[in-house]
């Protein structure tokens, strides 16, 4: 089985290419998913931020408060830090297991997570492959302002949260541009999954 790690920046597409991913048969876990898992209410992810962060990380009805949460840590680098070391190990154990699960029912399957956060955790060197998705800038920024309704301000400080694109392509062995559009990226999908399928592990 290829076990192949899908990262990039934030708004650069990657929603798109798990889809054709999925499509033409590769499993894909969401690693946003499983970090909502979990933190969901009664886990102990959910408990162990409460702790650090306090009840005003809380919703009234007891779920975790990802707006107020995410406002917090994208302006305190040590704060982001602190959420990232509780959350990261439990989205890893959760990823092993759904990995030993896929590979039980298929052998010979090309496995993908999608992690936006994987090379900064350093979580890509549990990998066979890194494919890494990425766009151009001012187009980034774009999609992040009207998928987030932010103001310009607003995302390009969550841009400049995470690591630079052009430092993410450099962990790649594969490199997917979405910036020409739906039939281009999805051009591009279908070329990587055939050379890992042609390319032995």
């Amino acid at each position: 089985m290829r076990k192949v790690g899908l990262t990039g920046s934030i708004a650069v597409g990657k929603t798109f290419v798990c889809e054709v991913l999925r499509e033409i048969g590769c499993p894909v876990l969401d690693a946003d998913e499983t970090s909502r898992e979990v933190v969901a209410k009664g886990t102990t992810g959910l408990a162990e931020i409460v702790r650090h962060f306090g009840v005003d990380a809380l919703l009234p009805d007891g779920q975790l408060d990802r707006k107020k949460v995410g406002a917090i840590v994208f302006a305190d680098k040590s704060k982001r830090a602190l959420l990232n070391s509780i959350v990261h190990p439990l989205v890893i154990e959760a990823q092993d297991a759904w990995i030993r699960e896929i590979e039980l029912h298929d052998p010979n399957a090309i496995a993908v997570i999608d992690a936006a956060l994987m090379i900064e955790s350093g979580g890509y060197t549990r990998f066979d492959k890194i494919v890494v998705v990425w766009c151009k800038p001012a187009l980034q920024l774009a999609r992040l302002i009207t998928r987030d309704k932010l103001s310009d301000d607003e995302a390009k400080m969550r841009i400049t949260a995470q690591m630079p694109q052009d430092e993410k392509k450099r962990y790649a062995d594969y490199l997917i541009d979405t910036s020409s559009g739906f039939d281009d990226t999805r051009r591009q999908v279908e070329d990587v999954v055939g050379q890992l399928r042609n390319t032995s592990p």
